[in-house]
């Protein structure tokens, strides 16, 4: 039997109640592995920026506790620190420093020695190679959140935190910086990310949380969520419109297009019996003919939004 590989972080009955009484994180327990792309998803106010602020040392925990890479963020807070690279949801960059001077810097914050080539590396890994000397004011907003990225690695982390990373980034850098995030997932860091954007958990992510006001109400692996949750589609296209569904079919979860012209069957993916040949014999007893079946499965937009208003 292989040895358990312990979570890269821990985060243990944690919570954060602000003097303002509001209670950002409700006793949250959650592991990372180590090399894996974690998604958060929730709503504005959820309390994502508050779970990985006190994960990475920046706000105090009210009761609990987190292990980077085993040092605990309170008391062993330089050893933890260190472990993490965190890329905040705001810009925040002397503006009129260079870049080169900026990422440079940052590593020396963590009392890293001067390494010119690894900066190197970062840069043009980040396609920011030909931008080292341009002063931070003149960048775009895309590039800035790339300095902010190469700033976060130039202390090698093990882990990396991003905060809403491709708010504010066109498209076609969204999935450039996806692309990134997949090579240093296969350099081996571990890699936390938040997102409004559903797409962006879907195609990156291996395992995702959905956290609402303060509470986790579920930590899966992608595959098994969408599988577990995503409720599939038949959408049957008729030979002849339908005024109504005929009462023999009443039983059967269906709607009928507005045009009369498609039935939609909903069943659950992981049933042994989807009733599709059941009903399928029951549209063939009522002269009910069809051209063409399709099947479909649920995005993981929908079961993301039927997961939150199943919290409410």
């Amino acid at each position: 039997m292989q040895p358990l590989i312990p979570p890269i972080i821990s985060v243990q009955n944690l919570t954060k109640t602000y003097a303002s009484g509001h209670q950002a994180l409700k006793n949250i327990n959650l592991d990372i592995r180590p090399g894996e792309i974690l998604a958060l998803l929730g709503p504005n106010g959820a309390g994502k920026t508050t779970l990985i602020s006190t994960i990475c040392g920046i706000v105090n925990p009210s009761s609990g506790r987190v292990l980077a890479d085993g040092h605990d963020t309170v008391t062993d807070f330089r050893a933890a620190r260190s472990r993490i690279g965190l890329v905040p949801q705001e810009l925040t960059t002397d503006a009129f420093e260079t870049v080169w001077a900026t990422v440079s810097f940052s590593r020396g914050l963590f009392g890293k020695a001067p390494n010119p080539a690894l900066i190197e590396k970062i840069l043009r890994e980040l396609s920011l190679w030909d931008k080292k000397d341009a002063k931070i004011m003149t960048l775009s907003g895309g590039m800035k959140r790339r300095v902010m990225i190469a700033k976060a690695l130039s202390h090698e982390p093990s882990i990396l935190f991003l905060d809403e990373p491709s708010a504010g980034v066109d498209v076609e850098r969204r999935h450039d910086m996806w692309e990134m995030v997949r090579g240093l997932r296969a350099s081996g860091v571990t890699i936390i990310l938040t997102t409004h954007y559903i797409e962006e958990a879907e195609e990156m992510a291996d395992r995702i949380g959905v956290i609402r006001k303060g509470e986790l109400i579920l930590v899966e692996e992608k595959t098994v969520l969408m599988q577990k949750l995503g409720k599939k589609q038949l959408t049957v296209y008729l030979s002849t419109p339908l005024q109504v569904i005929p009462e023999a079919l009443a039983a059967y979860p269906l709607e009928l297009s507005a045009d009369g012209n498609t039935l939609v069957y909903t069943f659950d993916a992981k049933s042994d019996d989807t009733g599709i040949a059941a009903l399928l014999r029951c549209m063939d007893e009522q002269g009910i003919a069809f051209k063409e079946l399709q099947s479909s499965q649920s995005s993981l937009e929908e079961i993301f939004v039927s997961l939150v208003r199943a919290a409410q």
